[in-house]
């Protein structure tokens, strides 16, 4: 009788310890956005919902974003950036608050959701021939300002075809987005001449 009663008496303390049981060696915790806040660890990210409990485990592929003073991965319009590295090139995409890759990363750069869209770096490859020398193909590498939905849907071309140098030397940095999204049906984008034009987006199925 009294081995039992020790035995439910440690299995209710292990209980309430379990509820109660904190995560530790933390390097860096950030605020919420979305219910959901990045906390940091052994150089890895992994998010955590408002009980405590860790809801995306640790990982090395999310992309930070700049507020204030402080870099950290955050959720927007249900979406967190990721990138993946592809023979020393980094491509950008999305996973949703499960952790669940729902844009591929193929772009080679990208922001954050906002009311409902995305801008991201579309590459485009052309050939142009063959160095019969070298026994290699020529080809141009371009890209284009691209809107998308949530779906990975491309709703508006914005700005391109720009060419780029696409070397592993020059690419470590990716180029920088210059529109921005305005309202859930409109973007601005920079002209030639440095000024701006607002462009009306498509409408999603």
């Amino acid at each position: 009788m009294k081995n039992s009663f020790l035995f439910i008496t440690c299995v209710i303390l292990l209980s309430f310890t379990s509820k109660a049981q904190i995560i530790t060696d933390i390097d860096e915790i950030t605020p919420f956005h979305e219910k959901l806040a990045a906390i940091k660890k052994d150089g890895k990210w992994a998010f955590i919902n408002p009980k405590g409990e860790i809801v995306i485990d640790y990982r090395d592929d999310l992309v930070t974003t700049t507020i204030g003073k402080q870099s950290y991965p955050l959720f927007k319009g249900g979406k967190c950036i990721i990138k993946q590295m592809v023979e020393e090139v980094h491509y950008y995409g999305y996973i949703d608050i499960k952790g669940k890759i729902t844009i591929k990363p193929e772009y080679i750069n990208a922001i954050n959701f906002d009311q409902g869209h995305a801008i991201v770096l579309k590459l485009e490859k052309e050939k142009l021939g063959e160095n019969k020398i070298l026994g290699k193909n020529v080809v141009s590498y371009t890209y284009n300002e691209v809107v998308i939905d949530t779906l990975g849907n491309e709703k508006a071309y914005l700005v391109g075809p720009i060419h780029i140098d696409f070397k592993k030397t020059t690419i470590k940095t990716p180029p920088a987005i210059q529109s921005h999204i305005l309202s859930s049906n409109l973007a601005v984008m920079k002209t030639k001449d440095k000024g701006l034009q607002i462009h009306r987006l498509k409408k999603s199925n």
